[in-house]
């Protein structure tokens, strides 16, 4: 996307009140959020079934004017998960997250994440150390660093959507889920929505409606996850502020 310099003003003020909803609904969505009913000392599920490694091509759109991509890699090494997002509108802003963690039967454990953001060359990046044995997370952004405390288990935007992917595959989907933000960890309620067939440009799939529970009544984000892909986000749909974003699997590598 090219921008010339009579409405390159405008467009970086739409930019700016886009980003971080942009990267919400990138890094949940398609990002998601964190079991509540779990404590750090919760059991094992032994038999609990596990998501199976992935990598996904996205598109998105944001307020029907600008448009990206993005691609979503889930890996294993050992007992270490990673999860890696990249996402870029051309030629105006890119994000990437990553968040490193463990799974225990049916129960995710992050270690560490950081989510990057560039717009028009200048970024941001914001970091998250988890330690389970202090029940403690530390949050690092713009210089200034929070320890917070996590009496139940907190989590980053992936590890999180790793955790609700977790929960359905097991039925044990509670929509109960806390999140690491920047100064606080914040209660992330969610909901199931019903079942339904929908088509993206990667096919059309049977999907589980998960919608976050917002207190204010102007946002709205709803996944759309498929059984068939270890529920694996096929669209994700959010406004805020009468601003709406879409995203939507392109293809399964």
């Amino acid at each position: 996307m090219n921008i010339s310099p009579m409405n390159k003003s405008s467009s970086i003020n739409n930019i700016k009140n886009s980003k971080h909803k942009l990267l919400s609904m990138l890094t949940t969505g398609a990002s998601i959020a964190a079991i509540g009913a779990l404590t750090m000392t919760a059991p094992t599920l032994a038999s609990a079934k596990t998501i199976e490694p992935s990598s996904a091509d996205y598109s998105f759109t944001i307020e029907d004017k600008y448009k990206g991509t993005a691609n979503r890699t889930l890996s294993k090494s050992g007992n270490v998960w990673k999860y890696n997002v990249k996402a870029r509108v051309a030629g105006v802003a890119s994000a990437s997250q990553n968040s490193a963690f463990t799974i225990s039967g049916n129960n995710v454990s992050p270690t560490q994440a950081s989510t990057t953001y560039k717009l028009l060359g200048i970024g941001r990046t914001h970091n998250l150390n988890f330690d389970a044995g202090s029940k403690k997370v530390v949050s690092t952004y713009k210089g200034k660093t929070a320890t917070m405390d996590m009496a139940q288990q907190a989590f980053d935007d992936l590890s999180l959507e790793v955790q609700i992917r977790q929960d359905l595959l097991n039925g044990k989907f509670s929509g109960n889920y806390y999140m690491a933000k920047k100064d606080k960890v914040e209660k992330t309620p969610f909901k199931k929505s019903g079942n339904t067939k929908i088509t993206v440009p990667a096919g059309t799939f049977d999907t589980v409606r998960v919608d976050r529970v917002h207190d204010d009544n102007s946002r709205s984000t709803s996944f759309w996850l498929a059984p068939s892909l270890d529920y694996l986000p096929v669209k994700v749909s959010q406004i805020n502020d009468g601003k709406k974003m879409d995203l939507e699997l392109t293809k399964v590598n």
